[in-house]
């Protein structure tokens, strides 16, 4: 049988893009990435997970990777699709590419985001084009779950921090890992969040984006 994993990585921080990854196996593959460790990308060092990335990569029958960044987020955002929607078209992207010209049974694991399994099932099938060789199912915690689904997260989180990595090159800043619980990242939105507005890095429909430029403007207010 085959078997279609599919994780997020970088779906809550307010820098940086959000990565949706889809790992085909069959049975034997996925015993061998057991026996290699393959499991939840949080639960992994970072070289343990890199490791692990290359092999996946090697050895899946297929993977695809999607990156949305910022502004597509932010544009989506403002037009009424909110983040579930988002995620359920561009895992439904990956189904739909992965299983195009495939003529075998494909059983499709998916991390599910929201809290409504039913509901964000019925919005992703509603994205899938050919569903007639697909058994899908959404699940909590499928990253731990399911090896297939463990091998999606890492190679979400491998391309997530790829891309973190050159943000930050480009700016020449730490902002640590994007996430607004992150001390390094909070520093880095007080101290530059405007300095970098155009460079396309923040999603600026996050509340935590809207509640800083108040707190700027304000701040403005008062100083004249």
């Amino acid at each position: 049988m085959l078997i279609l994993g599919i994780d997020d990585s970088g779906r809550g921080p307010i820098i940086g893009p959000m990565i949706l990854a889809g790992c085909l196996i069959n049975n034997d593959i996925e015993k061998k990435f057991k026996e290699l460790g393959v499991r939840d990308s949080k639960t992994l060092i970072p070289k343990k997970r890199e490791y692990l990335a290359k092999i996946i990569k090697e050895k899946a029958i297929d993977y695809k990777v999607s990156v949305t960044y910022p502004e597509e987020i932010d544009g989506k955002t403002n037009s009424g699709i909110n983040l579930n929607r988002i995620e359920a078209i561009k895992a439904a992207e990956i189904i739909n590419k992965i299983n195009f010209k495939l003529n075998e049974k494909i059983k499709v694991v998916v991390d599910c985001p929201s809290p409504n399994i039913e509901k964000w099932t019925n919005t992703l099938n509603s994205y899938v084009k050919d569903s007639s060789n697909l058994s899908i199912s959404c699940e909590h915690k499928a990253d731990k779950n399911h090896i297939a689904v463990s091998a999606a997260s890492i190679l979400a989180k491998s391309r997530r921090e790829e891309e973190i990595e050159k943000i930050k090159k480009q700016i020449g800043k730490d902002f640590g890992s994007g996430y607004t619980s992150d001390p390094i990242t909070q520093k880095f939105l007080e101290d530059y969040s405007h300095e970098h507005k155009k460079d396309g890095i923040f999603r600026e429909t996050w509340a935590t984006w809207k509640n800083l430029k108040g707190k700027k403007e304000q701040k403005k207010l008062m100083e004249f």
